[in-house]
């Protein structure tokens, strides 16, 4: 999402909570293999210490654009699950169509809009 910078470098980062957004275009006679696929995967890191939620949401009138939020207690957590191989392993799952974006955020305090 952020050409300057990468999940890698967002992995070093410590602390917590963070929030995953991660943006996948798929084509459209592969988001039944997408769907069995990321479900597998939100089972997998439901398991893991640190995760709190995830949801994923689908374009609308016909999209194939598929946004997943997730919210973890750390850095470090999500960071641990993603590394983990059982997780690595399941990627070939996924049809050969869809690419992923993902990106790690904090929330931003804004004064009298939001708190962080």
């Amino acid at each position: 999402m952020d050409r300057n910078v990468s999940l890698t470098q967002q992995l070093e980062d410590a602390g917590g909570p963070v929030l995953l957004v991660n943006k996948f275009d798929v084509a459209a006679d592969e988001v039944d293999q997408f769907l069995a696929a990321w479900a597998d995967d939100a089972k997998y890191f439901k398991r893991q210490p640190g995760y709190i939620s995830a949801q994923l949401h689908r374009g609308i009138a016909g999209s194939c654009v598929f946004l997943n939020v997730a919210v973890w207690e750390s850095v470090d957590h999500f960071r641990n699950a993603f590394a983990k191989p059982e997780f690595r392993d399941k990627l070939s799952h996924y049809p050969s169509s869809a690419v992923a974006s993902p990106h790690l955020f904090r929330k931003v305090a804004v004064s009298d809009v939001c708190v962080a």
